[in-house]
């Protein structure tokens, strides 16, 4: 096992290792992908507050997260076809995740289906549903969830629509891939991936084909995710599904305060400020730019969580100290999936943890729970140029 000192490391072994239509799907944003190297260059723009002769002992990143104890406030966000970056990619994910005592999510357009998921693994996860038009789908695949005890539900509020994405476009990205003569030149380079999807059964969208109505196959799938993701989604039919599944609900997608407050009058368990990771609409602001404005205008009355552009513990420690409650990562750990599968989600949860606890101590902090503004040193306009 090659020595992983950061997540770069993975991300150096998933890009050799996976092939390029599913790296690219993981590492790019939509159109210029402004927003999606904004997620990470201004998280760089925030400095840390170093401390000296304090008391260094005993420190824990211990938290919570939605109600659930956590070994560290970073939960595993939902992503699509996560199982063809590895084989069983949602599988291996989710029990690292369990075994490490952090939260993940499955995606409604993942590979493993729900119920694999939960063959495979003892404590509850969370699902993220993706609202469709096809409201006999959409009901049923609530209750799959309910049977398969999920612990939350993470509605995804900023995909009725999708962002045109480049390089998915140019790569003819499919689940599993088209064999035409770029991709079987790309597969002949990458035997290890190919092996494991040989050996697996799982290479369709496994939480749609054979569930949703008319979709048998590939092909039926990609005319009827074309037409579902449902457009006119509203405060209305979000209160709808929140009666339907009758657990706690998690609005993700949030990024701008007007959102975040209609959220918390709405009663929602968490929000996650998220620009999808830069793959939606491109242009619009950083999360951890917009982070401060969400908690300046909802404060305590609603569980904040930001996702979007974290790759190191350290960043994980600058969004806590912003006001977030907790912490999603996406590619940071598809990078260790990836590169090594369960393996390499658990070495990508190490790496953050182990930042996290270093930068925090130098920060003169013991608890991940005492972090604040007060560990920061925010440049001038960071939090400002946002209505100004």
């Amino acid at each position: 096992m090659p020595v992983i000192t950061c997540i770069d490391d993975l991300k150096a072994l998933h890009r050799a290792r996976t092939p390029k239509m599913f790296y690219d799907y993981a590492e790019s944003g939509s159109y210029s992908e402004q927003t999606f190297r904004d997620n990470t260059t201004d998280f760089a723009r925030l400095k840390l507050r170093q401390k000296v002769a304090v008391d260094m002992s005993d420190r824990s990143t211990a938290s919570d997260m939605a109600g659930l104890p956590v070994s560290m406030p970073v939960g595993l966000a939902p992503i699509g076809m996560a199982g063809m970056q590895h084989a069983d990619g949602e599988i291996h994910a989710a029990r690292a995740a369990e075994k490490f005592g952090v939260p993940f999510t499955l995606s409604t357009m993942s590979i493993c289906s729900i119920e694999d998921v939960a063959a495979h693994t003892s404590k509850p996860f969370m699902f993220q549903l993706y609202v469709m038009k096809d409201q006999d789908f959409l009901a049923a695949i609530i209750d799959r969830a309910k049977k398969a005890r999920c612990s939350a539900l993470v509605l995804t509020l900023d995909l009725q629509i999708l962002g045109q994405r480049h390089k998915d476009l140019k790569n003819g990205l499919s689940a599993p891939p088209k064999l035409t003569l770029p991709v079987m030149l790309d597969l002949a380079t990458r035997w290890r991936w190919g092996l494991g999807m040989l050996k697996t059964r799982r290479r369709h969208f496994g939480n749609i084909v054979g569930h949703a109505k008319g979709v048998g196959d590939t092909s039926s799938l990609m005319s009827w995710t074309a037409e579902q993701f449902d457009d006119r989604l509203d405060w209305g039919k979000i209160a709808a599904i929140r009666d339907m599944w009758g657990g706690k609900l998690i609005l993700k997608g949030i990024l701008d305060p007007e959102d975040a407050r209609r959220a918390a009058d709405f009663g929602a368990d968490a929000i996650v400020v998220s620009n999808h990771g830069g793959r939606q609409l491109d242009g619009a602001l950083s999360s951890i730019r917009m982070l401060p404005h969400i908690v300046e205008a909802v404060g305590d009355r609603v569980e904040i969580h930001m996702d979007s552009g974290i790759r190191s513990g350290q960043d994980v420690l600058k969004a806590l100290a912003l006001g977030a409650h907790a912490t999603w990562i996406g590619r940071a750990f598809l990078h260790g999936l990836g590169a090594m599968g369960e393996p390499g989600v658990t070495s990508a949860l190490e790496v953050i943890r182990k930042e996290l606890d270093i930068s925090m101590a130098l920060c003169g902090e013991r608890k991940v729970t005492d972090l604040g503004r007060h560990n920061l040193l925010i440049p001038q306009g960071f939090t400002t140029e946002y209505g100004a």
